[in-house]
């Protein structure tokens, strides 16, 4: 590895000197900030040369890279021994850091996808809005819900798999409604046999695969079988699957007069921005796509749908063909690494006309849609963010929000919650958690809030993330409260302030803003309410939503788990041989140290945990009178 010394006077790291240092060779570069966190990953064919193509942006603050080069106080790189090596290495940094100026994707809606869990042995039929490398099948995602629910009623109906929670089948004694409804097969009763299971699992597959036509045949052919049989019942459910699967095929648009499986890709730029959309071809039938937005994407059109290419199937699966608008830097590197990722063949195509063109053409004006898209959310934006510093008499507008929320149980578990919005929108990557404690264990918002907000000020004014504006739930007692904490660091000038008191006998939310007496008066179908609404009810989702978690951990906890040496085996182990906690505790070091994968050195460690434990408990349970005498 190759790194260039600590940066003791703030200097830019990129000189000729480090350049001088740079080998002729393939590998990666890392850029990091003055913290060391990491705010860009690059591969390169030669280190030396693509590193020296970054001088000539060295003080230009009008592109995204000499903004990008102003921030990088560290450089290093790790030397590779092939391009592929770098492209793979590459992305596993990349998805690890995820660096500020990366291109992540990130789609611009957060469409369902239906997932079918395939690596389970009674595998069930989900509605997920992420997908994650696992074993399971996902399929979408669909930009229509209703399309997508009238698809799982479908499935619900004629291929009924489990609803039931959970990855392992827990088995019954008494029948579930859905079963009742010839709504599931019931496995957990014994009912069907798994390969009568697995099959229906198939079907449900080659359906939602686009494969209608495959399906029907195959169910044709039992029909007759089951008629011939005299089993009139099941070829009647066979007749009206195959029915239901008609219409069903009649809405899907048939993209391609083959049936194989591709990924359409187009990019359209303009100033200075760029759209990508992708287009999901599966057995010839369009069933899917996504869009993103890449606000300022510094590389040239080849490398940036190289890095699109790359960072698109580090999250996704790699069909057998991929249509492009152009050829894609390092494309011979880039496609031996996806090749790995099938572990099959993978090809380029750049249509110039028939068919394939088409669908690139309709990858096209779905990128194009995108600055449409942008540009309505943009104009909204302004009208709505117009009218907030209007009604709020704000000096600017607020483009970015924060809102904090305070949980607790009688001053316990404390937790407090921040919510950033920008234009608008959720900004998630801004969300915080605080866990608090209180001295005395007495609930005190006061206390709390000043707490969180003085933490999450600190932090985002020294990442340059401040608010224009911090909305407060409360009336006039924590506006003061969040004025005497912005006063102490120094703030008053920069973030403006504003409180939402929850509506009272039917008076209607109230905003509060400091030097006012009295709340302002802002009708209650006001968008400007209905925004500052929104993010208050958001923080307390996301209060609410950790603050569950959290008690639903320490209720699950255990004494055995603070004890380092044991973990899930060792537990289980104890669990099962003893019984229960309680005979634990009750066990001496001798049976402790008798239990298979116990020695005595950890049978004393377990003892002496359990045996505080039993004594803290008692003395939570003990009677006060005796106490006192």
């Amino acid at each position: 590895m190759v790194k260039n010394k600590k940066n003791e006077k703030d200097e830019q790291p990129l000189n000729a000197s480090f350049i001088a240092g740079l080998p002729h060779e393939a590998g990666i570069y890392m850029m990091k900030d003055g913290e060391g966190g990491v705010i860009y990953v690059g591969k390169a064919r030669d280190l030396k040369r693509r590193l020296s193509s970054y001088l000539r942006y060295l003080g230009d603050k009008g592109t995204k890279t000499g903004v990008m080069l102003a921030h990088a106080r560290h450089i290093e790189t790790i030397v590779t021994a092939t391009e592929k090596e770098a492209l793979i290495l590459e992305a596993s940094l990349i998805k690890r850091h995820k660096p500020k100026y990366n291109i992540i994707l990130r789609d611009d809606k957060n469409y369902p996808f239906i997932k079918v869990t395939v690596d389970e042995e009674w595998p069930r039929l989900l509605v997920v809005r992420r997908r994650r490398r696992d074993k399971a099948r996902y399929f979408g995602p669909f930009s229509s819900a209703s399309a997508m629910w009238e698809t799982i009623r479908l499935l619900n109906r004629f291929f009924p798999l489990r609803r039931c929670k959970g990855r392992d089948l827990r088995p019954r004694k008494r029948a579930c409604l859905n079963y009742q409804m010839r709504s599931c097969l019931a496995p957990c009763l014994g009912m069907t046999n798994r390969d009568e299971y697995l099959a229906v699992v198939s079907n449900v597959l080659l359906i939602l695969g686009g494969r209608n036509q495959e399906l029907v045949k195959r169910l044709r052919h039992d029909m007759e079988a089951a008629a011939a049989d005299l089993q009139f019942e099941r070829a009647a459910g066979l007749r009206d699957q195959i029915t239901a699967l008609g219409k069903t095929m009649e809405r899907q648009v048939i993209a391609a007069g083959h049936h194989r499986d591709e990924d359409v890709f187009a990019l359209v730029r303009r100033n200075g921005a760029a759209a990508l959309a992708v287009l999901l071809v599966r057995d010839g039938v369009l069933n899917g796509h996504h869009s993103y937005f890449i606000a300022q994407p510094g590389e040239d059109d080849e490398e940036l749908l190289a890095e699109v290419l790359a960072r698109f199937y580090a999250e996704y699966p790699v069909p057998a063909e991929i249509l492009l608008p152009w050829q894609p830097a390092g494309s011979g590197v880039l496609r031996e690494w996806l090749v790995e990722e099938r572990r099959g063949a993978v090809a380029f195509k750049l249509p110039k006309r028939g068919d394939l063109k088409q669908l690139l053409i309709m990858a096209e004006k779905n990128a194009s849609r995108v600055f449409v898209e942008q540009d309505r959310v943009k104009d909204a934006w302004l009208n709505l963010g117009q009218e907030t510093r209007k009604r709020l008499s704000l000096p600017q507008i607020p483009e970015r929000i924060t809102c904090m929320d305070i949980s607790n149980i009688g001053g316990r578990q404390t937790v407090g919650a921040v919510v950033n919005f920008w234009q608008g929108e959720k900004e998630g990557t801004r969300y915080r958690h605080y866990k608090i404690e209180r001295p005395d264990g007495r609930p005190d918002d006061y206390a709390s809030m000043t707490e969180v907000m003085s933490r999450h000020l600190k932090r985002a004014a020294a990442e340059g993330y401040l608010p224009d504006l911090l909305l407060v739930d409360g009336g006039k007692g924590q506006l003061n409260a969040a004025r005497t904490v912005l006063g102490a660091l120094s703030l008053e000038r920069e973030v403006e302030l504003a409180g939402i008191a929850k509506e009272h006998h039917d008076e209607g939310e109230k905003i509060f803003r400091p030097g006012r007496k009295n709340p302002l008066k802002i009708a209650q179908n006001s968008p400007v309410l209905l925004l500052l609404m929104r993010i208050r009810d958001e923080a307390h989702r996301f209060g609410i939503t950790f603050h569950r978690k959290w008690r639903l951990k320490e209720a699950m906890s255990s004494p055995l788990d603070a004890i380092a040496g044991v973990g899930k085996v060792r537990k289980e182990a104890l669990l099962k041989s003893l019984g229960s906690l309680q005979r634990l505790k009750a066990a001496s070091r001798e049976e402790l140290a008798a239990i298979p994968g116990i020695g005595p050195q950890l049978a004393h460690k377990l003892w002496l945990t359990l045996r505080e434990d039993a004594q803290q408990e008692d003395k939570k349970t003990r009677n006060p009178l005796q106490d006192a005498g």
